[in-house]
């Protein structure tokens, strides 16, 4: 069988449960921003550095993986057995939890950067607020698995959190947004 369906010629995908919809729709937009993040963690992974994180990241993915398929599937569908669940959320929590006991609290806003690792978890930061902003699109109009909203906003502060970790053990200050 090859790579290729050509079922997405003319613009539309196969939703995991079937059916099919436009490659526009928010559920296309959200799960493949979900894709792209965990390809982002990919790179991260890649690039060698990221140590004493990498199975938490690789983690990550995993959860990311079900993430994808539980907004690629409509929440009447019973076919999926991967949903997010309120545990998800709460070991994130967990995650950042322990991040923040690690590192100075913020007083100040600060600029995206530091060590390529901390710079490319900011970014990934980014990428899952916009995965998230698609999410919320989606639950606009129609039911969502409220627990993949939450876990994703959750995962946006992790990354954050990471980030400053990763650069304070790197000895990089932060650059702080000044007033000026």
């Amino acid at each position: 069988m090859p790579l290729y369906t050509k079922i997405g010629d003319k613009g539309e995908t196969l939703l995991y449960g079937g059916g099919m919809t436009s490659k526009t729709n928010p559920r296309v937009h959200a799960y493949g921003s979900i894709d792209e993040l965990s390809a982002l963690l990919g790179v991260i992974l890649a690039e060698g550095e990221s140590g004493s994180w990498r199975e938490e990241l690789l983690s990550i993915q995993r959860s990311l993986y079900r993430a994808g398929a539980d907004l690629a599937t409509p929440l009447r569908d019973p076919v999926i057995h991967m949903r997010m669940t309120q545990a998800d959320v709460e070991d994130m929590e967990r995650r950042i939890d322990v991040l923040e006991s690690l590192i100075k609290p913020l007083t100040h806003f600060i600029l995206p950067g530091g060590t390529r690792i901390g710079a490319l978890l900011h970014q990934a930061r980014t990428v899952c607020r916009r995965a998230e902003r698609w999410v919320v699109s989606l639950s606009e109009s129609e039911e969502i698995n409220g627990a993949c909203l939450r876990y994703l906003n959750r995962l946006g502060d992790f990354f954050f959190a990471l980030a400053r970790k990763v650069n304070a053990d790197a000895d990089i200050p932060e650059t702080e947004l000044s007033s000026s």
